[in-house]
C-alpha cells in the first residue's frame, strides 16, 4: 500500500520548503500585472507580466532575488494563500488552503511537467512583458481567461 503524497497529510504550515515549491505548478497567474477598482473592490487580470518571469522555462529568473528586484513581489506563505483574494482560483497554494483537491492538470497529479501548458493554465504565448508597456496603459491590457 502506498503513502498518502504530502499535499494530503500535511497542511501548508507542516510542509517542508521543498515540498511547498513542488506545488506551484509554475503556470505565471499570480506574475500578471492587476487591477482593481478603488470604488468596487473589483478585481481584473490584465495580460501584463512581471519582467523577471521567463515565458520557455515558465520560472522566474530572478527567484530567490525577486522580492528585492520587484518589491511588489509577495513571498508566498500560508497565511497569505489563505487571505490573498488576488491568487488565481487555479493555484495549487490557494485550492490547498480551502480545503480543496488538486486538479488533474497539476504536474503532481500527472506526472508531466508540461500538463500545466496542455491544460491552457499556462500564461506563455498570451502575455507581453511588462517592459514593453506603460503603466498608465494597464487598462487596455485586462483579460477574461484568468479568474
Amino acid at each position: 500500500m502506498s503513502e498518502a503524497p504530502f499535499w494530503k497529510t500535511k497542511s501548508l504550515e507542516e510542509m517542508s520548503t521543498e515540498e511547498w515549491e513542488l506545488l506551484c505548478d509554475h503556470c505565471g497567474r499570480c506574475c500578471l500585472f492587476k487591477l482593481q477598482d478603488v470604488d468596487t473592490d473589483e478585481l481584473v487580470y490584465t495580460n501584463v507580466i512581471c519582467k523577471l518571469y521567463n515565458e520557455k522555462t515558465q520560472r522566474c529568473t530572478e527567484y530567490t532575488q525577486r522580492n528585492k528586484l520587484v518589491p511588489t513581489c509577495l513571498e508566498l506563505d500560508a497565511d497569505k494563500s489563505r487571505t490573498l483574494s488576488w491568487m488565481p482560483d487555479t493555484c495549487a497554494y490557494r485550492l490547498l488552503a480551502e480545503g480543496e483537491e488538486l486538479p488533474d492538470w497539476h504536474p503532481l497529479i500527472s506526472e508531466n511537467p508540461n500538463s500545466v501548458m496542455d491544460a491552457g493554465i499556462a500564461v506563455s504565448g498570451r502575455v507581453v512583458s511588462e517592459r514593453g508597456v506603460d503603466e498608465d496603459d494597464l487598462e487596455e491590457y485586462v483579460i477574461d481567461w484568468v479568474q
